[in-house]
C-alpha cells in the first residue's frame, strides 16, 4: 500500500489541478494551495452541462437528486419533453417557455431528467417530509406563495399548490419539527412564520416574529435566517449577528443569546450554519448537549461597497455556541481561509466541509470577487487551533447561487455558480456554471478500507424505542473494540443560498461490537429516543470503523 504523498508533493499535485486556469483565477488559487498543510481530497467531472444552474439542490430517498434555479432566467439549456411548455404572460423573459428549469440526477448513471415547474422558484425554501416527498415552498414573483411537492419515483413530476402559504416567501427557511409539519420562517418583508402542509386549505394563519424585524438592517442582513432544532424542542433561530430560542408551539422567544461579535452572517452577508453531531445520550433520562457553529460573512455595509465596485474581504471568523448551556457563550475560531457564500456539509464521520464561496464582496448579481477553490475540513472535537484542515482546490469557482449536497456513498456533489442576471457564458467575469463535480473527502482514499453494511435488524422501517443490530463487513481488524467503531445517521438537506435545511447528524449509542472472524462484524444500537432528537423521516445510517465510513443505508425513522 503506497502512503499519502508529503506535503510538497501535494502542493504540486493541486497546482497541476489547476494548471489550465486563467491567470487571474490561478493567483487566487495560489492563496489555498500555499495554506495546504495536510491537504487531501479529490475532485472530478461528473457533467459538463446538466442544463440549468443548479441553484437549489435536494437529495431524495431513491438516491435522486432534484436540482431547479428559477423560470424568469429566459431559456435553460435543456428543453422540456413532449413538447410541454408553460404559459406565463407576466414572465419577464418568456410568456411561452418550452424550456426546463429544473431536472433530476441519476448520480450514478449520470442521467438527468428535464421536470416541469409552472411557477417561480426564485431563492425559495424546502423540506423533505416524513414519507420522503420532498415539501418546496415560495420563490419570487408568481411563486411566492406556492407550495411544491415532488414524489421520489422514476415518472414523477412537481406538483403545485398555489395560495398554499399564507404569505409571500422569499428568501425564507424551512426546518421539519418533531411531529412531521415543516415551519417556514421569514423571507423579504415577512418579520412572521407559518406551517405547512396545511391541514385544511382554507388555513392561512401566520404568527408575527419581532426579532426578525429588529434584525434587519438596511441591507437586510436576515435573510435566509439560520434554524436548527435543540434538543429540547425549541428553535433556534439566528439572524445578522443575533440569535434567540423559539419556543413555536406557544409562540413566545423563550430565550436570547448573546450577539455574535464581527461581522453579518445572513444574506447578502452570506455565511454558513450547521449543529454540530448530537451525540446521544447513554439513556433518555440524560440531557443532550447541543452545539451551534456559524462561519464567514462580510461586513454589514459589504453589499453596498460592492455595489460601488468596492469589495470587502469576506469574514475569517466561526462563532461556536453550546445552546443548551445554562450560560452559552460564543467562542471564536479562524479560518484558514476568509469565505463568503460558502456550503457546509455534515460529512458521516461527524466533520464539517466548508465548501464554494468567495474571498471578497457579498451574494448577489456580480458582487462577489476572489472565489474560495479551497474547501476546508471542521473536526469539532480536534482542540482549538487544529480543527481546521485546507483540502485540495477545485478548477471551478462556485460564487452566487452554488450548492452541495452529501450523497449515500460519502461523496459531497457540487454544483451550481451563476452571479449573473441570465444565462450568461461569455463576456462576464464569472460565466454560468452548468456543471457537476463529485468532491471526495479524504476518508474515501482508501476503498479497500471501508467497511460495508451487509444487513439490518429488524430491519429499514425504525422506531423510537427499539434496538437495532448491523452486520458489518471491515477489512480492517478492530483492536480497541466498540471505540474504533462510530453510527452516525444524517438527515438530508434542503441546500439553497448556502444554507442547508434541516441538515442534522446524530451520533447513535453503540452498545457492543460482535465477531471479526474473516471480517464480519455485528454491533447492536441504540436509536433516538425521540422525535425531538430525531424528526421522523428518512436518515441516511453509516457505520464508521477506524475512521473510513460505510455507504449509507437509507432508513425511515418513525412512531412506533
Amino acid at each position: 500500500m503506497k502512503g499519502q504523498p508529503h506535503s510538497k508533493q501535494r502542493t504540486r499535485l493541486a497546482m497541476a489541478t489547476l494548471s489550465h486556469l486563467p491567470l487571474a483565477l490561478l493567483i487566487l488559487a495560489a492563496c489555498c494551495v500555499l495554506a495546504l498543510a495536510s491537504g487531501g481530497g479529490q475532485w472530478k467531472l461528473l457533467k459538463r452541462s446538466i442544463g440549468i444552474s443548479a441553484m437549489h439542490m435536494a437529495l431524495l430517498p431513491n438516491n435522486r437528486v432534484i436540482m431547479f434555479d428559477r423560470t424568469d432566467f429566459g431559456p435553460s439549456n435543456v428543453s422540456l419533453p413532449n413538447g410541454r411548455c408553460r404559459k406565463d404572460r407576466h414572465d419577464r423573459a418568456l410568456q411561452t417557455d418550452c424550456w426546463a428549469h429544473s431536472v433530476e440526477l441519476n448520480w450514478v448513471t449520470h442521467g438527468v431528467r428535464p421536470l416541469t415547474i409552472l411557477t417561480d422558484t426564485w431563492c425559495s425554501s424546502g423540506a423533505l417530509a416524513p414519507d420522503g416527498h420532498l415539501i418546496q415552498t415560495g420563490g419570487s414573483n408568481d411563486g411566492e406563495r406556492v407550495v411544491r411537492t415532488f414524489s421520489p419515483c422514476a415518472t414523477c413530476d412537481w406538483a403545485e399548490l398555489p395560495d398554499g402559504l399564507a404569505m409571500p416567501r422569499w428568501y425564507a427557511s424551512n426546518q421539519i419539527l418533531p411531529d412531521g409539519r415543516i415551519i417556514v420562517v421569514g423571507g423579504r418583508g415577512q418579520f412572521n412564520y407559518e406551517f405547512v402542509p396545511k391541514t385544511d386549505p382554507s388555513e392561512h394563519s401566520m404568527y408575527p416574529l419581532e426579532f426578525l424585524s429588529e434584525t434587519r438592517d438596511d441591507c437586510e442582513n436576515n435573510l435566509y435566517p439560520f434554524l436548527h432544532l435543540l434538543p429540547d424542542g425549541t428553535l433556534f433561530l439566528f439572524a445578522n449577528t443575533k440569535a434567540i430560542s423559539l419556543d413555536y408551539i406557544t409562540h413566545r422567544v423563550v430565550r436570547t443569546f448573546p450577539a455574535l461579535p464581527g461581522e453579518s452572517r445572513n444574506y447578502p452577508s452570506t455565511g454558513s450554519s450547521t449543529m454540530l453531531p448530537l451525540i446521544l445520550a447513554v439513556n433518555s433520562t440524560q440531557p443532550v448537549d447541543a452545539e451551534v457553529l456559524v462561519c464567514g460573512g462580510a461586513p454589514s455595509h459589504s453589499n453596498f461597497q460592492a455595489n460601488k465596485g468596492v469589495f470587502l474581504p469576506a469574514s475569517r471568523t466561526c462563532g461556536r455556541i453550546k445552546a443548551t448551556d445554562e450560560s452559552p457563550e460564543w467562542s471564536i475560531e479562524t479560518m484558514p481561509l476568509k469565505r463568503v457564500m460558502g456550503d457546509m456539509v455534515m460529512l458521516p464521520t461527524g466533520e464539517i466541509l466548508i465548501i464554494n464561496g468567495a474571498g471578497k464582496g457579498t451574494a448577489g448579481w456580480g458582487v462577489g470577487r476572489d472565489p474560495v477553490l479551497c474547501p476546508v475540513l471542521y473536526k469539532p472535537d480536534a482542540p482549538i487551533g487544529h480543527r481546521f484542515e485546507v483540502l485540495s482546490p477545485s478548477s471551478t469557482p462556485r460564487l452566487y447561487h452554488s450548492s452541495a449536497q452529501l450523497l449515500s456513498d460519502g461523496r459531497v456533489l457540487v454544483g451550481g455558480s451563476n452571479p449573473n442576471r441570465g444565462y450568461n457564458f461569455s463576456g462576464v467575469l464569472f460565466p454560468t456554471e452548468l456543471s457537476l463535480e463529485f468532491f471526495s473527502p479524504p476518508y474515501i482514499k482508501l476503498k479497500w478500507s471501508r467497511p460495508k453494511i451487509t444487513s439490518l435488524k429488524p430491519g429499514r422501517t425504525m422506531s423510537y424505542t427499539q434496538h437495532f443490530y448491523i452486520n458489518f463487513y471491515s477489512r480492517k481488524q478492530s483492536t480497541k473494540g466498540v471505540d474504533e467503531i462510530l453510527v452516525t445517521m444524517v438527515a438530508p438537506s434542503f441546500t439553497t443560498h448556502s444554507v442547508s435545511m434541516n441538515q442534522r447528524l446524530l451520533v447513535l449509542r453503540v452498545m457492543g461490537l460482535e465477531g471479526g472472524h474473516d471480517g464480519a462484524y455485528r454491533v447492536e444500537c441504540v436509536p433516538p429516543v425521540s422525535a425531538v432528537l430525531a424528526p421522523p423521516g428518512y436518515y441516511l445510517l453509516f457505520l464508521v470503523h477506524g475512521g473510513s465510513p460505510s455507504r449509507g443505508v437509507w432508513v425511515r425513522l418513525g412512531k412506533d
